[in-house]
């Protein structure tokens, strides 16, 4: 394990009854690192982001900044520093936009720091400010899906643990929500991320690997992922 590694998972695997959806895999997130986990539906992206937050029960090592969180629970993980936003983003639509922020902001209770936070993802999300009273659920997906973003930020996470971000969003709406991610990138927050789509997920990862049937097949920088023959013909179109 790298000890300057924000996240290091070893032989990693998971089963939903007698089927292996994770076979025995072994990944890193540098500190500061920005990587992507891409493949096909049912490869197993979503369920390896799950047992890394602490959602899924899993076999093998997970060392978070160089300590084993694997037998902590998720409410623990989020504590240390690691978030989840969920596919299908998991906000609370009955909710205000500011509501749904004020619960991101759970686990702490100085003001000063929810008006840090708040003021940060208002920076990053325009959009949410001029919508704070609006209930979340009438928000358009992409507005939606920048709640989702917006409300585990408030958690202050050193790493982001992001599942489809792009789903369901209109290109120019996917082109933005990636801008705002390296940006969360740039200001020092490592990134797991899982996305579909494997072009503009290489086009900004450092690193990024490549999961098949539960196995990772492929490893290396994004951009030579991005210019594999493998993931060319398999996932870019030749």
């Amino acid at each position: 394990m790298n000890s300057f590694s924000a996240l290091s998972v070893s032989n990693l695997s998971i089963s939903y009854g007698e089927v292996h959806a994770v076979r025995g895999i072994s990944l890193e997130v540098p500190a500061g690192g920005f990587v992507a986990l891409v493949g096909a539906n049912g490869a197993g992206k979503s369920s390896t982001l799950r047992a890394i937050a602490g959602e899924l029960p899993a076999k093998g090592t997970v060392f978070f900044e160089g300590r084993s969180i694997g037998p902590l629970p998720a409410e623990r993980r989020v504590h240390l520093g690691l978030n989840l936003v969920p596919e299908g983003r998991s906000i609370f639509g009955n909710l205000t936009v500011l509501e749904n922020l004020k619960l991101g902001a759970w686990n702490t209770d100085n003001r000063n720091i929810f008006k840090q936070d708040l003021e940060r993802v208002h920076h990053l999300f325009p959009r949410l400010e001029e919508r704070t009273k609006q209930i979340a659920g009438t928000l358009s997906g992409g507005e939606q899906q920048m709640l989702a973003v917006a409300r585990a930020l408030m958690t202050r996470p050193r790493l982001l643990l992001l599942d489809e971000p792009s789903m369901g969003l209109s290109p120019i709406l996917v082109q933005e929500i990636f801008k705002i991610l390296r940006t969360i990138h740039q200001e020092g927050t490592s990134i797991l991320l899982v996305e579909q789509n494997a072009n503009l997920a290489l086009r900004y990862a450092d690193h990024a690997y490549l999961l098949e049937l539960g196995q990772i097949t492929l490893s290396g920088t994004g951009q030579e992922l991005l210019t594999h023959p493998k993931i060319r013909d398999g996932y870019l179109g030749k």
